[in-house]
């Protein structure tokens, strides 16, 4: 990385080593992550066309796997995708049963809700309520704000499940000022959780303006397209690497108050690619590091 920082850099390269990276149950892709390194966190995301029970089977599989080849794993309970209480209830005895130590829990993309649950808020004072042996809970935070939250609400509701959570993870943000920004002010406004910070991975340039456009994130799209070389890879069909993000928001990783303890990369399901650029990073940042002992 340009601009090195011994001390930063090795922040960087612990906070990379222990990414999260988020795959969605669909096609093949059991047999690419069962080759992902022992130990890879590895969260599991929730289809709106497909439901829960994909996340949940492919749960199971991966925690069927012998030891030298176990993930962590992180699924999703997208709140829209739960049908009522019993439904939640069976979830959670299920995960439970697999001995599934974290979860995260959003909203969900369905149009339409499944049943009862149209939010994460309700969803999580009912897990609450139900009990289970889950450790760690996960809610989603965005920069943004949301499609159909301003970022007033944004914050409100984040305070709001605060006390039914661990940490939060942001949604996609290509303005790392505004990113930085916004932890800030909600570290001001009192949200203490531990914030793993999004990460787009490895991914096809106009594909992932197209999502960013679509979960709300327009604003810092804009800083995505003045990115330099950014037009030549549009038209080489050369994909997205988020370097450029990492750079912008290296000198604050270290920094105590806005308490990032590493990042969630999304693969869009690139997990190979994604892979890849993640151990390249780390080799160039280890690099790095016996070059500023010498």
């Amino acid at each position: 990385m340009q601009n090195s920082h011994p001390g930063r850099d090795r922040v960087l390269a612990g906070m990379l080593g222990k990414a999260y990276l988020e795959i969605i149950p669909t096609g093949t892709i059991l047999e690419r992550v069962v080759h992902l390194p022992q130990h890879s966190y590895v969260a599991i995301t929730c289809s709106p066309v497909h439901g829960i029970e994909p996340t949940l089977a492919l749960t199971a599989q991966l925690r069927a796997l012998p030891e030298e080849r176990r993930l962590k794993l992180i699924p999703h309970i997208a709140a829209r995708m739960v049908r009522d209480r019993g439904h939640l209830r069976e979830i959670l005895a299920r995960l439970d049963e697999l001995r599934v130590e974290s979860v995260f829990v959003p909203g969900g993309d369905a149009p339409v809700p499944a049943g009862d649950y149209h939010c994460s808020l309700d969803l999580l004072r009912d897990m609450a309520e139900i009990g289970h042996a889950i450790e760690d809970i996960g809610v989603a935070a965005h920069p943004e704000g949301h499609p159909h939250a301003d970022a007033a609400e944004s914050l409100r509701l984040l305070r709001a499940k605060q006390p039914l959570a661990t940490y939060l993870v942001t949604q996609m943000c290509f303005d790392p000022a505004a990113l930085i920004d916004w932890l800030r002010r909600i570290r001001e406004a009192g949200v203490t959780l531990p914030a793993w910070i999004g990460l787009p991975g490895v991914a096809d340039v106009a594909k992932l303006i197209a999502l960013s456009l679509r979960i709300g994130v327009g604003q810092s799209v804009r800083v995505l397209r003045k990115q330099k070389g950014l037009a030549g890879k549009l038209i080489s069909a050369q994909p997205y690497q988020p370097d450029d993000l990492l750079q912008g928001i290296h000198a604050h990783l270290d920094d105590p108050e806005l308490n990032i303890p590493g990042f969630h990369l999304f693969s869009f399901n690139s997990v190979e690619a994604t892979e890849r650029w993640r151990q390249a990073t780390l080799r160039r940042l280890e690099k790095a590091g016996e070059v500023a002992h010498v």
